[in-house]
């Protein structure tokens, strides 16, 4: 794929939006009764509510910059199965402190810290790897019974887990499929669980892949307790391009999170109509819409501060926020004063959600990660030698990307972390990146044996509460996750996916298996799948932090994007797998509640009914 990059948003923008909701959106959902739903409008005023659970909390007031940016260490294998190595990797409670002036925090790591410990396997080696869960019988956050109450056994002993390798081009029963849950020591296990040990095939592009809790009902407790770590898949090709490594290669997730005075995690329990205004008609502890932490944290430590040399450093950034969207740019920074000044280095993306692009391609200005979204970036601190750089993030926690509706100043969370570079001992030197990368082959779009239009909506549910849904062009309100599998694409096709936003905020979206290529987005109101054939001309190009493999496309609100998969062996790469997945929503709230849905890849043989 060429990483040629024109990509220019119209000025028209806003108000292709308003066009699209305010008449094919409201066109397209009319009479649909059936379903309570909330008028798509930009400035839905329940909806740019719905975050405000996490405003009446503010954590301890914490001095930044105090702590080193930690670096996860690496799990070595604990012994061999079928030849080859295979991983036991515990879930446990445990105690680490955060920040320095934090008492320890209680959280759930894997392998005994928090992040995980990074998984690293070589390109067309498998693994097995063996999760064991060690947690306590009680969550560590009340869990709201309502949510698949009929279908999850909240009443029941026993923390539910189940890990997903997101980015994992794996056999469905290793997948971490959300109703493949168990308990402790196996005690129990969910309608899906098929195996203890996962078999991870690794016959994927190399990439930054990372490995987190995908349990139903439950999903963004799990995660936010801490259950999250990388997974690097290496190859000798990705080796002989010289890229940074060692101290130089550096993976960062960076999640919000809100804090009690005793160090504890706080997480809210209740959604707005059920704090203080008397209205006792929702569930309680109940879900809520999205979460915005007040604290930024790096690796697991609150408001760090990153030391580097005045030369090349890779950093592999991880979003493992449950909701928030980062915008990300290096600034110059006094930290005195505590001002900005002119930029800083800029970020030069060689790699995405699913491996390395064909080239480098510097960001022009900043670079957006949705939630599980990453993004593989050289940055050359060889002219800054000396000076202090902050991490800033412009994204509000309502984000809206670039539908052209105004941002508000919703829970912002600007200060990432400080980098420090070090003084120069000579010359600094800079080192050239290769011109080339690798070989990303198009997927042609001629090839294509279906289409698919399939629809973001949000409802409101019984208790009144948003709720966020997937839907397809014969259903736009969106299906229950237990309702009937829609997509069924066949082993060995070629589909297009497009999906068309009619929320007011925009949506990470994530398909299990598959890494897809973007074709471009457009407005949703100059879209209609029953009239109109894609007219790649006529779509905004890809961003540049789009191009290569994805398993990740944000949504933005009156937009339609539009995304290319090849469901099996591509060119010499990923695997023939069918069998059950998901695509969802990556906000983790909305994940939960209810924004997911199952596909089913069919046998070649087996003949493939799509709506």
């Amino acid at each position: 794929m060429e990483n040629t990059v024109s990509h220019s948003r119209s000025d028209v923008a806003r108000r292709r939006f308003l066009a699209a909701v305010g008449i094919t959106g409201t066109a397209a959902l009319a009479g649909c009764s059936e379903r309570s739903i909330s008028a798509p409008v930009a400035a839905d005023e329940s909806e740019d509510t719905d975050g405000a659970a996490n405003a009446s909390h503010t954590s301890p007031d914490l001095e930044r910059w105090v702590d080193e940016v930690p670096r996860p260490g690496v799990i070595e294998p604990s012994g061999t199965r079928d030849g080859q190595p295979r991983y036991e990797v515990e879930m446990a409670e445990i105690e680490q402190r955060l920040h320095r002036d934090l008492p320890p925090t209680t959280l759930w790591g894997y392998g005994g810290q928090f992040p995980g410990p990074t998984i690293e396997a070589e390109q067309g080696e498998p693994i097995y790897v063996r999760w064991q869960n060690h947690l306590p019988d009680e969550h560590l956050f009340p869990e709201d019974p309502t949510i698949h109450g009929d279908i999850v056994p909240y009443d029941e002993p026993g923390v539910r887990v189940v890990p997903h390798l997101h980015g994992g081009n794996v056999e469905h029963e290793s997948d971490g499929k959300p109703q493949a849950w168990f308990t402790r020591n196996f005690e129990q296990t969910g309608p899906d669980f098929d195996k203890k040990d996962y078999y991870y095939a690794n016959d994927q592009p190399p990439a930054t892949l990372w490995y987190h809790d995908h349990s139903l009902g439950i999903t963004r407790l799990n995660v936010y307790a801490g259950l999250a770590g990388f997974y690097l898949l290496r190859s000798d090709h990705e080796r002989a391009l010289d890229l940074p490594t060692g101290d130089n290669e550096i993976p960062l997730v960076f999640q919000d999170r809100s804090f009690n005075e005793d160090g504890s995690l706080y997480y809210p329990t209740a959604t707005p109509a059920t704090q203080g205004d008397g209205d006792d008609s929702r569930p309680d502890p109940s879900i809520v819409p999205q979460f915005y932490g007040d604290t930024s944290t790096v690796n697991g430590k609150a408001w760090p501060r990153l030391s580097v040399d005045p030369e090349q450093y890779r950093f592999r950034l991880l979003n493992g926020a449950n909701s928030r969207y980062y915008d990300l740019k290096l600034l110059e920074y006094d930290e005195e004063s505590g001002d900005t000044g002119d930029a800083g280095p800029p970020f030069v993306q060689i790699g995405n959600d699913g491996g390395l692009l064909s080239e480098p391609i510097e960001t022009a200005d900043r670079l957006e990660l949705g939630s599980s979204q990453r993004a593989d970036v050289v940055v050359d601190f060889s002219e800054y030698a000396g000076e202090t750089l902050l991490l800033h993030n412009d994204a509000p926690a309502k984000y809206r990307g670039t539908s052209g509706i105004e941002a508000d100043d919703a829970e912002p969370l600007p200060e990432v972390m400080l980098v420090d570079v070090a003084a120069a001992e000579g010359d600094p030197q800079s080192t050239r990146l290769p011109d080339k990368l690798t070989r990303v082959p198009d997927i042609p779009v001629d090839s294509v044996d279906n289409e698919r239009y399939l629809t973001l909506a949000r409802q409101s549910d019984e208790y009144g509460r948003p709720l966020y849904a997937l839907g397809t062009g014969n259903e736009k309100t969106g299906f229950d996750l237990t309702d009937p599998v829609t997509e069924t694409p066949t082993l060995g096709d070629t589909e297009v996916w497009s999906l068309a936003n009619f929320t007011g905020m925009s949506h990470p979206m994530h398909l299990h298996l598959v890494h897809f290529q973007v074709l471009g987005r457009q407005s949703a109101a100059d879209y209609d799948p029953s009239e109109d054939e894609i007219d790649l001309d006529a779509l905004d190009d890809p961003e540049s932090y789009e191009l290569g493999w994805n398993d990740m496309v944000s949504v933005d609100p009156g937009d339609v994007v539009h995304v290319i998969a090849h469901f099996g062996e591509y060119e010499g790469l990923f695997t023939d797998q069918t069998g059950d997945y998901m695509w969802h929503c990556h906000m983790i709230e909305h994940e939960d509640h209810d924004m997911m849905r199952p596909f089913e890849v069919l046998p070649a043989d087996d003949t493939n009914e799509s709506d």
